[in-house]
C-alpha cells in the first residue's frame, strides 16, 4: 500500500484508497487521524506538509496501522488514543472507548455539582473521573472499577494527563462506603445479551463484554446504582447516570421509587434520552 521514501501526500492517498476499499465510512478522515495520532501532530500540520518525505520505519508503522483499521479494528485501538472533552486518553482492549455521548454526561453532572467530592463508578479509561478533575473544583475525585485491567489503564491516563484522581478497586459503590460523595457519576453497562449479540463486530470483538452487558433487561447495574448509591451520596448530593435511551423512562421510575428527588431525563447530542439525574433528599 505504501512504500518507503514516498511523500506524506502519497501515503495518505494510498491509505485513503485502501480504507475506502475496505468499506470504512470516512476513509480520508481515518487516514489523517491514524497518521496524526501515530506522529503526535495535528491534522492541520499534516495537511500543510504533503511533500515531506516518509522514511521506511514511519511508512511501515503507518501501513500496519491502516491494515488493522481496514480489518475492522476500532480507530482508537489502532492509534492507541481517543479524545474526551479537553483530554487525550490512552485506549486499548482493557476498557470501553470513550464516546461523545458520555461527554454530555459530564456536562450534565457539572451543571449540578462542581465542588466537594465526586466519584466515577466503572471508570474504565478514567475518562469521566479525569474530566471532572480537570473541569470541576472538587476536593477529591474517585475513579472506581471492578476490573484491575481497567484501573491500570485509568492510572496510566491519570499519570499522562496529570489529573489528581484516586483510583479504587471494587464492585460499584462498595469502595465508597464511609466516604460520602457530593456527586456520583456513572456510565454503567446497560445492554441486554440479545442487544450485545447484535452489536457490530468492531465493538463485540474489541471492547470488554463486562463493560456492556447488564442482565436480562439491561438495567441490573443501573438499578443497583440508584439503590446502593443512597448509602454513599451525601444529603442534597446528586447522581448522574448514562442509560440506554430505550430504558430512560424506566430508569427515572426506578429512581423516583427509591425516593430520589428532582429526577430528570436529559437528551444527548443526538436528541436521544441518555442521562438520568437525581438528587438525594436533604436528610439521609
Amino acid at each position: 500500500m505504501v512504500e518507503a521514501l514516498q511523500t506524506i501526500g502519497d501515503v495518505l492517498h494510498a491509505a485513503t484508497r485502501a480504507l475506502g476499499d475496505a468499506g470504512i465510512a470516512e476513509p480520508r478522515r481515518d487516514a489523517l487521524r491514524i497518521w496524526s495520532d501515530l506522529e503526535r501532530c495535528s491534522t492541520a500540520d499534516l495537511v500543510a506538509r504533503p511533500d515531506e518525505r516518509v522514511d521506511a520505519d514511519r511508512a511501515r508503522r503507518f501501513a500496519d496501522a491502516v491494515r488493522r483499521r481496514a480489518a475492522g479494528e476500532p480507530l482508537a485501538h489502532v492509534t492507541g488514543w481517543a479524545g474526551f472533552r479537553h483530554l487525550t486518553l490512552r485506549c486499548d482492549r482493557r476498557a470501553l472507548i470513550p464516546r461523545p455521548e458520555t461527554e454530555g454526561l459530564v456536562d450534565a453532572a457539572l451543571a449540578r455539582v462542581r465542588t466537594g467530592v465526586a466519584a466515577d463508578v466503572g471508570t474504565g479509561t478514567g475518562a469521566i473521573a479525569l474530566a471532572l478533575s480537570d473541569e470541576g473544583s472538587f476536593d477529591q475525585v474517585f475513579g472506581l472499577d471492578v476490573s484491575p485491567d481497567a484501573l491500570a489503564l485509568a492510572a496510566e491516563n491519570a499519570t499522562a494527563t496529570g489529573m489528581a484522581v484516586s483510583l479504587l478497586p471494587g464492585d460499584l459503590v462498595a469502595p465508597l462506603l464511609g466516604r460520602p460523595v457530593n456527586l456520583l457519576v456513572s456510565n454503567p453497562p446497560y445492554l441486554t445479551r440479545v442487544e450485545y449479540d447484535s452489536l457490530d463486530r468492531s465493538v463485540r470483538d474489541y471492547e470488554p463484554e463486562v463493560a456492556l452487558v447488564a442482565g436480562e433487561d439491561g438495567l441490573l447495574l443501573t438499578r443497583r446504582l440508584f439503590d446502593e448509591g443512597r448509602a454513599v451520596v451525601a444529603a442534597a448530593g446528586w447522581i448522574a447516570v448514562e442509560v440506554d435511551c430505550r430504558r430512560a423512562a424506566e430508569t427515572a421510575r426506578i429512581a423516583s421509587a427509591l425516593a430520589w428527588q428532582d429526577v430528570t431525563v436529559l437528551d444527548d447530542l443526538f436528541g436521544r434520552a441518555r442521562y438520568v439525574l437525581a438528587r438525594r433528599g436533604s436528610t439521609p
